[in-house]
């Protein structure tokens, strides 16, 4: 390994092996739920997460990574003499981003930051080839013309369960959440330019994954050899199972990384959420 340090937010979920494999800094955001404030994955897993907003039926609130957050991590690699590169979650729907651009800019040292423009794993696939490529040597000008390449290629769906969520978050209307709930309508939702959009709907989980394979196939087209996938849920393993298995009856992928969506996204989704992303090797 080189000089580069790696760090990204929570708002990447890269999964906890990756993150002990490649050594990734994770700063976490701050999530309140029931007058309770934990640190994303500090001190509050997934599994507890999901339990918590259960039990207490309450749409947890997030606060983004802080100044004084950066700082601290910044200054830590900067005095060991590393350089640092920092993939952020998108700038278009959290303060994060600038957080650590007004941290940077307050401090010495080369830090780079990046934009991934994108949540979940379309982020944390970016983190992941960072550290893929950092590890083979490649030099941070070559790393980040790659994450600018995928940033800008990368397909990323995720259908929700919970329309609440998304009512709170201001995605729905209220009464669209109302009229879905009731015929089990579930959105599709794509991260486009850094913005989560309602991009399409169908009605029940079976079609809901139907609908994803065939955007997922119109992106790949034939040239799967060329391109990576990743799948993630929020709490919902049978549905998770069902995507991954449609991928493997449906294109043309030799492997599938798989991720959780943890609580800094999983607070905006709620439990039962099905995702995956496409990007160019």
């Amino acid at each position: 390994m080189n000089d580069l340090k790696i760090v990204c937010d929570s708002l990447a979920d890269v999964p906890e092996n990756l993150i002990k494999r490649y050594d990734i800094e994770v700063i976490p955001l701050t999530i309140r739920i029931n007058d309770v404030e934990y640190k994303d994955g500090e001190n509050l897993s997934n599994e507890e997460f999901y339990k918590l907003i259960k039990e207490y039926k309450e749409i947890p609130k997030t606060s983004q990574a802080t100044y004084i957050q950066f700082k601290e991590i910044f200054e830590k690699y900067i005095n060991q003499g590393k350089k640092i590169l920092y993939i952020s979650g998108s700038s278009k729907v959290t303060g994060t981003y600038q957080s650590a651009m007004v941290t940077k800019n307050d401090l010495e040292g080369e830090i780079h930051i990046f934009d991934s423009l994108n949540l979940s794993y379309g982020c944390g696939a970016q983190v992941v080839t960072a550290c893929e490529m950092n590890e083979e040597g490649k030099s941070i000008d070559d790393i980040i013309k790659k994450l600018e390449e995928i940033r800008d290629n990368i397909l990323v769906l995720f259908a929700v369960d919970n329309l609440d969520y998304l009512k709170k978050g201001g995605r729905l209307s209220a009464s669209k959440a109302v009229i879905g709930s009731m015929l089990s309508i579930k959105p599709i939702l794509q991260m486009q330019d850094g913005f989560i959009v309602n991009i399409d709907q169908a009605r029940g989980h079976k079609k809901v994954i139907l609908k994803m394979i065939d955007m997922a196939k119109e992106f790949v087209k034939d040239d799967a050899e060329n391109k990576r996938i990743g799948i993630a849920h929020g709490d919902n393993e049978i549905e998770f199972g069902k995507l991954k298995e449609a991928i493997k009856n449906e294109l043309d992928f030799s492997k599938i990384a798989e991720a959780k969506i943890g609580p800094s996204i999983g607070s905006h989704t709620g439990a039962g959420t099905i995702g995956l992303c496409i990007w160019n090797k």
